[in-house]
């Protein structure tokens, strides 16, 4: 359609229809879930799955607003929404001072691929600064407008922007180790056999395993670690136990498979070496080792 810049699914823009959980990111996910926070109803991560906290969050600002509670964010919910509840991304080129649904998801987006940026819909100088950096890298225009080739390498390459995919309910968190990680693999849609062979290797399943180091749970989780996925990935306090602490090394895990693009030898090389070390000196002998080990594990299915 003539004057768009990245085409979005029509399903998407007649209404995004939240299911009560979705095992993939729907980039424009984000976007709602930006808005949600401004208005207080919205206290989970910004992580463009619509999970039950993004549906109750909705439901309860339809509510608010006197709009048809339906969990779906349709027209009437997106202009209730106010500034931050359009356009939708892909709509128009982003620079520095535009606000809207769409700079929240260019956000997401660019943090996603590293960039330490608040999502917050308010495309500032850290914003700028950070399409400057992804543009170089890709070796586009450094203007720091995200236009129309921009937008269309952060979407990966695509014309349009998927719909939220509907999925079935998920069962309370339950307890036990391999539930555990089996709940939270499924949550945030990482392989639970790889989850497994990682909890396995580093711990036997122990979920009181403490090391000299202060790694701590099933998947020994270094409290700097823990710092990190709180404050940056899931912006929220996750307690230390057994439960928390599994769901904090599956952030964590994704994120790596995320950085190094889908790869589990380098993403569990710098599980275990650093992903500063990886991409700097390579993956160490030792570190092939203990790769080498955990792939196995999964092969065997643990």
């Amino acid at each position: 359609m003539a004057g768009r810049f990245v085409t979005v699914c029509g399903v998407v823009l007649a209404a995004l229809t939240l299911a009560t959980a979705a095992h993939a990111a729907n980039p424009q996910i984000a976007g709602l879930q930006v808005a949600l926070r401004a208005y207080g109803f919205y206290r989970g991560p910004i992580d463009a799955i619509a999970g039950p906290q993004t549906v109750h969050a909705t439901k309860a600002f339809q509510r608010r607003a006197g709009l048809g509670v339906d969990g779906r964010a349709g027209p009437r919910t997106r202009r209730a929404l106010g500034p931050l509840g359009r356009p939708f991304f892909g709509r128009r080129p982003l620079r520095h001072g535009a606000i809207g649904w769409d700079v929240s998801v260019l956000q997401f987006l660019l943090a996603r691929r590293g960039a330490l940026i608040p999502v917050d819909g308010y495309f500032d100088r850290a914003t700028e600064r950070a399409v400057r950096r992804y543009q170089r890298r890709r070796r586009l225009a450094s203007d720091g407008v995200a236009g129309r080739m921009t937008l269309t390498a952060l979407s990966g390459g695509r014309s349009e922007l998927e719909p939220v995919a509907v999925a079935r309910r998920l069962r309370p968190v339950p307890s036990g180790v391999p539930s555990l990680l089996a709940y939270w693999s499924r949550f945030y849609g990482v392989d639970t056999r790889l989850v497994r062979a990682l909890s396995w290797m580093e711990s036997g399943f122990n979920p009181n395993l403490v090391s000299s180091a202060g790694a701590r749970g099933a998947l020994q989780v270094l409290p700097v670690t823990h710092r990190y996925v709180e404050n940056v990935l899931l912006g929220r306090h996750v307690h230390s136990t057994p439960a928390g602490e599994i769901q904090v090394g599956v952030v964590y895990l994704r994120r790596l498979l995320h950085e190094f693009r889908g790869s589990r030898r380098r993403a569990l090389a710098a599980w275990y070496q650093g992903p500063a070390s990886v991409r700097r000196h390579g993956i160490f002998r030792s570190t092939r080792t203990f790769v080498a080990a955990v792939l196995a594990l999964e092969q065997r299915g643990v």
